[in-house]
């Protein structure tokens, strides 16, 4: 089910790339994100504006750790909190893509600009998520520090992490505002190709011992449905999530394995409450894919890979969800 293109208005899309797509290193990221700027400028062509939202898993980690591990080694470094390391992912992340990105385009004259906005979300302090906090992140470690390390600090949670030892658990709060939003609209009237939301954010809420202004908190916004706030709030036609296969399957891994084409919100629901999308890692896109296409008439989402992102905009590769 291809668009029928308004040549005189192009289509707003919001493209969310996976952190683990960028790769584990700088190096690694460097030379995938040359690979992946002309994909993302030929969406342009095809008469779209583009916002670019990513993950940063393994970018975070990275800096997390690094933290850590030279504060063990010399106490003159400080320990940095989540809400500093994913600010940080994303300037770095940003940076890289913007660099990518910029080069392609002097490489083919398009006069657009391109640019990173480190992105705060508002989440509710009163989320159930953080009674409870689930997303393991940082350092493995026995069970004797993590033991020590909780007695010396209550509000850090650790758990068993699939026997290959304890971490730390944080909350997973919805994403309820992006608080950089009217920049990011200011730049994309203005020509900007604009990456935002990455990692699905830094969060935050609203610190009521100074006056109301926003303070972060550790914790971990999932980043399809921060993406998918971050399209809603642009006012976006089409929400890509890219993922390293071409399409959504039922009955995955199986001889029966069916690629999914074209289905709407309710064959996703159906799909979706039966199981049929792991929980940690297609299941979460598809939720967001859904929560996009109902918030407004004629949206639509797709999920697909990178390589083919130009042809998953057109309706020629991807899975594409709608009413």
């Amino acid at each position: 089910m291809a668009f029928t293109k308004d040549p005189g208005k192009p289509k707003r899309v919001v493209i969310a790339l996976g952190g683990n797509a960028l790769g584990d290193t700088p190096e690694e990221q460097i030379e995938r994100v040359r690979h992946a700027a002309p994909v993302l400028l030929d969406v342009i062509k095809d008469n779209n504006e583009i916002i670019i939202t990513h993950g940063n898993g393994p970018q975070v980690g990275m800096i997390q750790k690094a933290f850590t591990l030279a504060n063990k080694a010399d106490a003159k470094v400080p320990f940095m909190e989540l809400p500093e390391c994913g600010a940080m992912s994303q300037g770095y992340i940003g940076y890289h893509l913007q660099q990518a990105i910029g080069a392609e385009m002097h490489k083919t004259g398009m006069r657009w600009h391109v640019a990173s906005v480190v992105t705060q979300i508002e989440v509710d302090a009163d989320d159930k998520s953080f009674d409870n906090p689930t997303k393991p992140i940082g350092e493995f470690m026995t069970k004797e520090e993590a033991e020590a390390k909780a007695a010396a600090d209550p509000l850090f949670h650790y758990v068993e992490d699939s026997g290959r030892g304890y971490r730390r658990v944080v909350a997973s709060p919805k994403p309820r505002k992006i608080v950089e939003n009217e920049s990011i609209l200011n730049l994309l009237d203005n020509e900007f190709i604009v990456i935002a939301c990455g990692g699905g954010g830094v969060p935050v809420i609203r610190d009521t011992d100074n006056y109301g202004c926003y303070k972060g908190v550790p914790a971990v916004i999932d980043k399809d449905m921060a993406g998918e706030l971050l399209a809603e709030d642009c006012d976006a036609d089409v929400l890509v999530l890219l993922t390293a296969v071409d399409h959504v399957a039922i009955n995955f891994g199986k001889k029966n394995q069916q690629d999914l084409a074209d289905i709407t919100v309710s064959e996703a629901e159906d799909y979706a409450d039966e199981g049929q999308f792991g929980k940690g890692s297609m299941e979460p896109k598809v939720r967001a894919a859904i929560k996009f296409c109902k918030s407004r008439a004629n949206r639509v989402a797709i999920i697909g890979s990178l390589e083919k992102a130009p042809e998953a905009v057109r309706g020629e590769s991807g899975t594409r969800i709608h009413y």
